[in-house]
C-alpha cells in the first residue's frame, strides 16, 4: 500500500514537530509551576501541554481537516471535564483555555514557525504575569483611566475601521484621516499620562515626546500644550518635551531624503544633525530645570467604580484633542485649496503651505519635483518650508498651551530652525 505524500517525513515536517514540542514545553513549564500538588492540583502540566502541542502539529501535517477538528474537540472535551471536577477555591479557566490555545499553536507550527514560536512566548509571558496583571487592573489603574481607555479603544478598534476612507474634497477632507488624527492625539496624551505615573515626571515627558515626535512633532507640541492649559502642567517642562520632539523631526528629514533622493543628503545631513543636537540640548535643559512639584512616581489607587474621575485620573482631553485635530485638518484643507488654485506652477508656494501641516510631506513634494538633481528653487523651497513649519508649530503651541508655554518653546524652536535652514542654503551654494 503506497504511503500518501502528505505523510512522508520532510525537513519542514521535522522542524514543525520540533518547534511544536518546544512551544508546548515552554508553556507547560509555567503551568507545572502553578499546578500545585495533592487532590486539588491542576489537571494539566508540563507533559500534557507538550503532548497537546505536538498532537496539533502532527494532525496539521497530515493535511486531514477532520483530524485537526477532532483533536480540537477532544481537547475541549478534556478541559470541560477537568473544569467540572475542579474543587479548588478559585476554579478559573485559564489553564483550560491555555491548553486549547497550545493545541491550536501546534497546528500553527505546520504553517508558520516564527508566528507559532512568538505566540507561545506571548502566551507564556501572559500566564507568568498573572499576579502583576491582577495588581495592575485592580489596584494601579484608576477609574478615570479605565473609562478613558475604553473610549480610546472604542475609537481605535470600532469607530476608525467603520469610518469611510473616501476623500470628500481632495485628500485632506477624508473622515478616516480625521478620526485617525484624533486617535493619534489621544494616544499621545495617554502615553504621556501613563509614562508620568511610571517614571519621574521629567523623564516621562522626555521619553514620550521623543517617541511621539516620530509620528507627529506638531501633534506632540499641541498635546503638551493642552496639558499646560487644561491640567496646569509646568509650561517649562512641557516646552522642553515639545523641543525634544523636534529632534525626531530632524532625523526624519534625513530618512525621507535617503529614501526619495539621496543627492539631497549632502545638503541636509550636517545642518539636520546640528539642529537636532541644539534642540536636544535646549529641550533637555528646560526639562531638567523644570519644577514638577512631585517625583511623578506611580502610586496605587483603590478599585472604586462609580466615583467621579479627578483631574489626575484622566488620560486625555477629548475636547482639546478634537479642537487640535480640527485645526490641523483645516490647515490641510487650506493647502489643498491653494494647490488647486496655483496648479503645477506653484512649487514653492505649495511647499510652504504644505509645511504648515507637515514638514515631511512638503520635503517629499520638493524632492519629487526637483529630481534627479537638486536645483536652486528646490533648495530655497526647503529652507523656507522649514521656517514656515516653525511658524505653524508656534501658532499651534500658542493655541493649545497659551502664552507661557509659547514663551518657553519659541526660542529653542526658532534657533534650531534658523540653523538648519541657513545651513541648507550655505551647503548648496
Amino acid at each position: 500500500m503506497p504511503v500518501p505524500d502528505a505523510l512522508i517525513p520532510t525537513p519542514d515536517a521535522a522542524a514543525a514537530l520540533a518547534v511544536a514540542l518546544g512551544c508546548g514545553l515552554l508553556v507547560g513549564v509555567e503551568r507545572e509551576r502553578r499546578k500545585g500538588s495533592g487532590p486539588q492540583r491542576g489537571f494539566a502540566g508540563l507533559r500534557t501541554f507538550a503532548v497537546a502541542s505536538v498532537a496539533g502539529a502532527a494532525a496539521a501535517l497530515t493535511q486531514i481537516t477532520g483530524l485537526v477538528v477532532t483533536g480540537a474537540l477532544l481537547v475541549v472535551g478534556l478541559t470541560l471535564l477537568a473544569y467540572q471536577r475542579d474543587r479548588s477555591d478559585d476554579p478559573g479557566v485559564t489553564t483550560e483555555m491555555a491548553l486549547l490555545l497550545t493545541y491550536l499553536n501546534g497546528v500553527l507550527c505546520a504553517w508558520s514557525l516564527p508566528l507559532a514560536a512568538g505566540l507561545a512566548v506571548g502566551l507564556t509571558a501572559l500566564l507568568a504575569g498573572r499576579d502583576r496583571l491582577h495588581r495592575w487592573a485592580l489596584q494601579w489603574l484608576r477609574p478615570g483611566e479605565v473609562r478613558d481607555g475604553i473610549v480610546l479603544a472604542a475609537l481605535a478598534l470600532m469607530a476608525l475601521p467603520l469610518v469611510p476612507d473616501q476623500p470628500l474634497w481632495g485628500t485632506p477632507l477624508n473622515p478616516h484621516k480625521v478620526v485617525q488624527l484624533l486617535v493619534l492625539l489621544l494616544a499621545v496624551q495617554s502615553l504621556a499620562h501613563l509614562a508620568g505615573r511610571l517614571l519621574a515626571a521629567r523623564h516621562a515627558v522626555a521619553v514620550s515626546a521623543l517617541a511621539s515626535g516620530f509620528v507627529s512633532s506638531t501633534a506632540t507640541i499641541a498635546t503638551l500644550g493642552l496639558a499646560v492649559r487644561e491640567q496646569g502642567a509646568s509650561p517649562r517642562l512641557m516646552a522642553g518635551g515639545g523641543l525634544l520632539s523636534c529632534v525626531s523631526t530632524q532625523l526624519q528629514l534625513l530618512l525621507v531624503a535617503a529614501a526619495m533622493q539621496p543627492a539631497w543628503l549632502t545638503r541636509l545631513w550636517l545642518p539636520a544633525l546640528l539642529g537636532a543636537l541644539v534642540v536636544a540640548v535646549w529641550g533637555w535643559a528646560l526639562v531638567r530645570g523644570a519644577h514638577t512639584g512631585d517625583d511623578g512616581l506611580a502610586v496605587s489607587s483603590p478599585r472604586i467604580e462609580g466615583l467621579g474621575a479627578g483631574g489626575d485620573d484622566r488620560m486625555f482631553s477629548l475636547r482639546g484633542a478634537a479642537a487640535v485635530a480640527a485645526l490641523l485638518s483645516g490647515i490641510q484643507l487650506a493647502v489643498h485649496a491653494l494647490q488647486r488654485w496655483l496648479g503645477d506652477a506653484g512649487l514653492v508656494a505649495g511647499a510652504l503651505v504644505a509645511a504648515l501641516a507637515d514638514l515631511h510631506s512638503a520635503l517629499a513634494a520638493v524632492l519629487a519635483a526637483t529630481a534627479p538633481v537638486p536645483g536652486a528653487v528646490g533648495v530655497w523651497a526647503v529652507a523656507l518650508a522649514l521656517l514656515v513649519h516653525a511658524a505653524s508649530k508656534s501658532l499651534t503651541a500658542g493655541f493649545a498651551g497659551g502664552r507661557s508655554y509659547l514663551r518657553w518653546l519659541a526660542p529653542g524652536l526658532w534657533l534650531h530652525t534658523l540653523l538648519v535652514s541657513v545651513g541648507v542654503v550655505w551647503f548648496s551654494f
